[in-house]
C-alpha cells in the first residue's frame, strides 16, 4: 500500500501525531530547508563568484534577487495550483525544477548562464513554504496550524544554518560547483521522497468563515489584506534580503571582520530564525487566549526589526551580533503575518491567500537586494571596500520605507476608515452585517448598529494604542542609547 491511498485523519492521538510529522511535517521540511540554503548559500559565495566571474556588488545583488523575481512571478499561478492539485504533486513537481536550476547554476561560466539557473532554482522553491502552510491547513484544526506552521519554519529554517559553517567546509572540500552539484542531488531526492512518502490531500477540516468568495480577486480587493500587505512586504523583504546578501557585506566591509567571524555571525543569525519560527508560533497561541490579534503581534515584531535596523544604521555601541540577531528573527515573523492574512479565509483558499502576500513579499525582497546593490555601487571602493557611508545610505532608505508602511498599519484614522466594514462583517452575525438596509424607523435597530460601531471603534483605538505605546517605547530606548559613550 502506497502512502497516497492512507485515509486522512485528524492527528487526535500520539500514534497519528506522529504519523502526521513524519508523513508531512518531515518531508515538506526538508523542502523548505532546502530552499532556504539555495536563498542564502550566496552570502557565502560572494567572494568566490565576485572574484572568478568578476562581479560588482551591483550585478551580485541583481543575480542574489534573481532568486526572488522568479519566485514573485509564479506564486500565484502555484498557489491556485495548489487549491485545485494538492501540495504533494505540486510540490514534487517543482523541486525537480529546482535541481534543474542547480545543476546549470553549478556549471554556469558567466553571467547570465547563473541567471538562468537560479531563476530556475527560484521557481522550482516557490511552493517550499506555501505547500507546507497548505498541507497543515487541510490536516489540522484552526487552534493548532499557528504552532504547525511555526515548527515547519523552524525546521525549514535548519537549511539556513547548513548554508553558514557546514557550507563553507564543503566550499573548502568540494568548491562552489561541487556544492551545487551535491544540492542539485538532494533537492531531486526531497522530490522524490515528497511524492511518494506525502498522503494524497485530505478534505478541510474547517469550514469558511467569511460570506466573501475567496477569488484571488477577492482577496486582492479586500480591505483586511490591504491593512497588512505594505508592512509585510517591506518588512519580511528586507528580512531575507538581509540575511540571504547583504548581512555578509555589512559585517566585512562595515565592521572589517575577517571571514571566519563573519561566518560565525550568520551561523547565529540562522540559528536565531529557527528559534523564531516556535517562538512566533507560541505568541500565537498564547495571545489568542489573552485576546491579542495575530496582526498586532505582528507589528510588534516589524517594531522590533526597524528599531535593530537603526541601530545597525547608526552603529551604535552594543555587539553587532544583536541587532543582526534580531533582523534574523523577523524572517520568521511569517508565521504571524500568514496566521493574521489566511485567518479570515476558507482552507480552500489558503493557498491562495498565502500566494498574495508570498508575491509582495518576494517581489520586494528582489527589489531591495537590487537597490542596495545599486545605491553602494554609487561610491568608490577602496582596497575591495566599499565606504561605510554607502551601506547606511542604503539601508537607511530602505528602513524609510518600512517607516511609512508602518505607519499606514497603525494610523487609527485610516484603519477606522477602511477597515471597519471589514471587521464587522467578520465578528457580528449577518442579521447586523454592515451592508444590511437601514431601518432607521426602528430605534431597536438603530440602537443595535450604534453600539456596533462603538465596540468596532474602541478595539481599533485599543490596537492602535498598544502599538503607539511600543513605538515610544522604542523611540526612548534609541534616543538613551544615543547619549551612551562609544
Amino acid at each position: 500500500m502506497t502512502a497516497s491511498m492512507v485515509t486522512p485523519m485528524r492527528p487526535r492521538s500520539a500514534s497519528r501525531s506522529a504519523l502526521f510529522f513524519v508523513t508531512i511535517v518531515m518531508p515538506f521540511s526538508a523542502g523548505y530547508a532546502l530552499s532556504y540554503v539555495f536563498r542564502t548559500i550566496n552570502a557565502l559565495l560572494a567572494d568566490e563568484l565576485g572574484t572568478e566571474l568578476r562581479l560588482s556588488p551591483a550585478e551580485l545583488g541583481f543575480l542574489t534577487s534573481t532568486y526572488f523575481l522568479a519566485m514573485a512571478l509564479v506564486q500565484l499561478p502555484l498557489g491556485v495550483m495548489l487549491d485545485r492539485y494538492g501540495p504533494r504533486r505540486v510540490q514534487s513537481g517543482c523541486l525537480l525544477v529546482a535541481a534543474l536550476g542547480a545543476c546549470l547554476f553549478a556549471v554556469a561560466s558567466s553571467l547570465p548562464q547563473l541567471m538562468i539557473g537560479r531563476a530556475l532554482i527560484g521557481i522550482g522553491f516557490a511552493t517550499a513554504f506555501m505547500a507546507g502552510l497548505k498541507a497543515i491547513v487541510i490536516w489540522l484544526p484552526q487552534k493548532r496550524v499557528a504552532i504547525a506552521n511555526g515548527l515547519l519554519l523552524t525546521l525549514g529554517a535548519l537549511g539556513a544554518v547548513a548554508a553558514t559553517f557546514p557550507a563553507q567546509v564543503s566550499i573548502d572540500t568540494l568548491g562552489w560547483r561541487g556544492l551545487l552539484l551535491g544540492l542539485a542531488w538532494l533537492t531531486g531526492l526531497t522530490a522524490m521522497i515528497i511524492f511518494v512518502v506525502v498522503p494524497e490531500r485530505a478534505p478541510a477540516l474547517r469550514s469558511s468563515r467569511d460570506p466573501q468568495p475567496a477569488t484571488l480577486a477577492a482577496i486582492f480587493s479586500d480591505p483586511r489584506f490591504w491593512r497588512l500587505a505594505p508592512m509585510s512586504a517591506t518588512s519580511i523583504g528586507t528580512a531575507w534580503a538581509l540575511q540571504a546578501l547583504w548581512a555578509a557585506p555589512w559585517l566585512s566591509d562595515v565592521e572589517q571582520f575577517d571571514r571566519p567571524v563573519v561566518v560565525q555571525h550568520l551561523t547565529t543569525m540562522a540559528i536565531a530564525l529557527c528559534v523564531g519560527g516556535v517562538a512566533f508560533g507560541s505568541m500565537v497561541e498564547a495571545g489568542r487566549k489573552h485576546g491579542i490579534a495575530a496582526e498586532t503581534l505582528f507589528g510588534s515584531a516589524v517594531l522590533a526589526f526597524m528599531a535593530a535596523q537603526l541601530t545597525v544604521i547608526l552603529r551604535l555601541p552594543v555587539p553587532a551580533v544583536v541587532p543582526w540577531t534580531a533582523i534574523a528573527m523577523a524572517g520568521a515573523a511569517t508565521v504571524l503575518c500568514t496566521t493574521a492574512i489566511s485567518r479570515p479565509y476558507p482552507s480552500e483558499a489558503s493557498g491562495r491567500a498565502n500566494a498574495a502576500i508570498s508575491v509582495l513579499q518576494l517581489g520586494y525582497a528582489f527589489a531591495v537586494q537590487c537597490f542596495i546593490g545599486m545605491a553602494i555601487d554609487y561610491w568608490p571602493s577602496e582596497h575591495g571596500r566599499h565606504p561605510v557611508e554607502a551601506y547606511q545610505a542604503a539601508f537607511a532608505a530602505n528602513l524609510l520605507v518600512q517607516v511609512l508602511a508602518f505607519a499606514w498599519f497603525i494610523a487609527p484614522a485610516i484603519r477606522g476608515h477602511l477597515f471597519t466594514r471589514g471587521l464587522a462583517s467578520r465578528r457580528l452575525p449577518r442579521t447586523f452585517s454592515a451592508n444590511a438596509p437601514r431601518n432607521d424607523m426602528n430605534p431597536y435597530l438603530a440602537a443595535q448598529r450604534a453600539w456596533r460601531e462603538r465596540v468596532i471603534n474602541a478595539e481599533t483605538q485599543l490596537q492602535s494604542w498598544r502599538l503607539a505605546a511600543l513605538t515610544s517605547m522604542t523611540v526612548c530606548v534609541v534616543l538613551a542609547s544615543l547619549v551612551v559613550p562609544k
